[in-house]
């Protein structure tokens, strides 16, 4: 059985020495931190991943592909520097029946070299085309030593976490929680209300799926719509951050339907809660086919930005006031998810 240190992949992108990459990478035309586009960067881990992936299950099953099923929190531990060489550096941590982890740390060298983030995608392995198309066994890794053990254990504590935390979402509002939504409610009868109403912090976006995007058989690369999402969302948190919008955190993201060829999609964003100087941004895909008889959601992310100004220290950010249950709902759960997250990293 294959080891884990045999699944390791590198991926360099030069932005120190390629000017032509770096300006593709770049957000503004300026000399600032943090000035580095992000869901760029995020297409470019999910094809690290499906590299990564595709190496080992190809190894069994030459003529098999592999498609995203899901990526884990990520969390921004710091600015990326457009001006320097980033480094990602992959390894599958585990393999399950059909599906495999991929492991990714995300850094920029330097002494010490600076940590940009880790994150962890979930492939599954297919083969066939269409509606032929099935899941593929897969052979176990064999771990050499206890990080490796270690690391496989983490990725299932990841699942069984991401369980707990679905059914922590469903669950009805405390006490605290009621009074909360009941208090931005009441906000809104006062006389000279003049807050930002949830329901008009929202962007959308329509595109259809050509041949010139085809990744996987009759299928759209994941991380392109993925970046969309985060773009169109990045534009979203600006209705509500006067100043600069960073990504701060990117929650759980599932691929729930695949996209294919023909496709029209819906893209919307809409601000669903703020605290502080954080912004959380829902964004959703929806898809409908091409002959207009299927329609199904393809894609729903959170995604938590930040308002910073150009030196990156943190600024306010209005309150937004849900008003119907839906929202109140959307609310609720992305507070939920934002605690979740600061509960593991220290970025308040």
């Amino acid at each position: 059985m294959p080891h884990p240190s045999e699944t390791s992949f590198y991926r360099t992108l030069p932005l120190g020495s390629d000017a032509g990459l770096r300006r593709r990478f770049m957000v503004v035309d300026e000399a600032l931190q943090g000035n580095l586009r992000f869901g760029l960067l995020l297409e470019l881990l999910d094809e690290v991943a499906e590299q990564t992936a595709l190496a080992y299950v190809n190894r069994f099953h030459p003529q098999a592909w592999v498609v995203t099923a899901a990526i884990d929190n990520i969390f921004v531990r710091h600015a990326a520097d457009v001006t320097k060489d980033l480094i990602c550096q992959a390894r599958i941590n585990h393999v399950g029946r059909s599906s495999v982890e991929v492991g990714i740390r995300v850094e920029q060298p330097g002494d010490p070299a600076n940590h940009i983030a880790s994150c962890y995608f979930t492939m599954v392995a297919r083969s066939g085309t269409g509606a032929d198309a099935v899941s593929v066994s897969l052979p176990p890794l064999e771990y050499d030593g206890g990080i490796e053990k270690n690391r496989a254990n983490k990725a299932l504590a990841r699942r069984e976490e991401y369980k707990q935390q679905q059914a922590a979402l469903q669950e009805p509002p405390s006490r605290e929680e009621f009074l909360m939504l009941a208090s931005l409610h009441q906000a809104q009868d006062d006389i000279g209300f003049s807050g930002l109403l949830a329901s008009r912090m929202r962007v959308g976006a329509w595109e259809r799926m050509y041949p010139a995007k085809e990744y996987n058989p009759q299928m759209i690369f994941g991380g392109y719509l993925i970046r969309r999402a985060y773009e169109l969302s990045a534009i979203c948190s600006e209705l509500v951050a006067p100043g600069r919008s960073i990504i701060a955190a990117v929650n759980r993201i599932n691929f729930l339907h695949p996209v294919r060829l023909g496709d029209k999609l819906h893209f919307t964003s809409q601000v669903v809660y703020t605290t502080g100087s954080f912004v959380c941004v829902e964004a959703n895909i929806e898809r409908l086919s091409r002959d207009r008889t299927s329609k199904a959601l393809s894609n729903s992310c959170l995604f938590t930005f930040v308002h910073v100004d150009d030196d990156l220290n943190h600024c306010p950010v209005p309150p937004v006031y849900p008003t119907t249950y839906a929202e109140d709902t959307r609310y609720l759960a992305a507070m939920r998810s934002f605690e979740s997250i600061i509960a593991h990293h220290a970025i308040i």
